[in-house]
């Protein structure tokens, strides 16, 4: 299955197939994370760390169970991954990107506030976002911290607005011409 993250995208959506009782059940990210599917291939900390950094990056990130939607992408073939990763030329596996790429960022915040990321105030967590946005992140031993910042923004973006109950958020109509499911 073959499906490029536009056409995926088009198609309404974010229900994705995640590995409940034994069975493989088509959840959103948001479902998965309210029915507390385990994850695959991120630990506990991992998840924790994602869920924080794409909170400061897009407030309901969490919410909408964007660590669930990395995990879950993480599982899959890299050719059939919708993670911007794959679009913007990055050598999978994808996990080989977010484990260095979440411990950097923990680091980083340890650097500069002396704190781990979930608990950096408003001003904090603007400046060590920025810090990885714009590069300035000395000492760091990962993925250019600029791609960090998208690729993660990216995530957070597509659960919260990558659906037509997100288009509804932002007021902007949902124009396709084959309306997806109810409840993606």
């Amino acid at each position: 299955m073959t499906l490029n993250r536009r056409d995926f995208l088009k198609q309404g959506g974010l229900s994705l197939s995640f590995a409940l009782a034994g069975s493989s059940v088509l959840l959103t990210p948001a479902q998965a994370r309210a029915k507390a599917v385990p994850y695959i291939v991120l630990n506990a900390d991992e998840v924790a760390l994602l869920e924080a950094i794409c909170e400061i990056l897009l407030p309901g990130a969490k919410e909408e169970g964007v660590a669930h939607f990395v995990d879950q992408q993480l599982s899959v073939d890299p050719n059939d991954s919708l993670l911007v990763l794959k679009y913007f030329g990055y050598p999978p596996p994808y996990v080989d990107f977010y484990r260095p790429a979440l411990s950097e960022c923990q680091k980083l915040s340890q650097r500069m506030f002396k704190k781990d990321v979930a608990q950096l105030d408003s001003s904090e967590s603007h400046q060590f976002i920025e810090a990885i946005r714009e590069g300035k992140t000395e000492g760091w031993n990962g993925p250019p911290p600029p791609l960090v910042y998208q690729a993660m923004r990216n995530d957070a973006v597509d659960v919260v607005y990558g659906t037509v109950k997100g288009f509804e958020k932002l007021g902007i109509p949902y124009m396709e011409h084959i309306l997806p499911p109810e409840g993606f």
